[in-house]
């Protein structure tokens, strides 16, 4: 019930935020995070397509498609729990998914799993300073993600949480299906996660 009640909270706060403030925020987060080694080494990149007051990447994909990196969307599966990842480029055809979220209209066979990516940029509502994520609650990146909890030393993909500098609490209580991520993005710094 707490979780909810943050989320809920958490939300509010980002989505209170005005479009002048949202922009800036982009283009700070743009800033720090393009000129980080991880990000200059990855060739593929999944981000998303901001919604609901998060941080919006569309500075980031940019920085990559200058850059010749490859850049993907999540993509729900049809008959599962999971996302995989679509490419994604200016000409994109989009559709939205069960959930009105624009996705790449490709066929599957062009989809990607997360193992195969270098970097995924990934929304979240809450974050704390050891690294615990508060997603928007259905658990898709976390159950795409689960093999990295068996992995000892999982390197790739790397996992980076981007948010609203805002959006950190004190606390947050991890779960037993958790991922962790390797860092947190904000537009303010970047929080390296233990």
């Amino acid at each position: 019930m707490q979780r909810r009640f943050l989320r809920k909270h958490l939300r509010q706060q980002r989505n209170a935020q005005n479009e002048k403030t949202q922009e800036q925020h982009a283009f700070a987060l743009n800033q720090l995070l393009s000129q980080n080694r991880l990000f200059k080494r990855s060739k593929r990149i999944a981000v998303y397509l901001a919604a609901d007051g998060e941080i919006d990447p569309q500075y980031l994909v940019q920085s990559a498609w200058l850059a010749n990196k490859k850049i993907y969307l999540p993509i729900l599966a049809p008959f599962s729990n999971r996302i995989y990842f679509a490419p994604y480029t200016v000409n994109s055809r989009m559709k939205l998914n069960r959930f009105n979220i624009a996705e790449p209209y490709v066929h599957p066979k062009h989809w990607l799993k997360p193992h195969q990516l270098d970097l995924i940029l990934m929304p979240l509502v809450g974050f704390d300073k050891t690294g615990n994520r508060l997603g928007m609650g259905g658990g898709f990146y976390d159950r795409s993600l689960s093999f990295i909890r068996f992995r000892k030393n999982a390197f790739k993909p790397y996992l980076i949480g981007l948010a609203h500098e805002l959006q950190q609490v004190d606390e947050l209580s991890s779960q037993s299906h958790d991922v962790p991520l390797h860092m947190i993005a904000t537009e303010q710094q970047l929080h390296i996660c233990k």
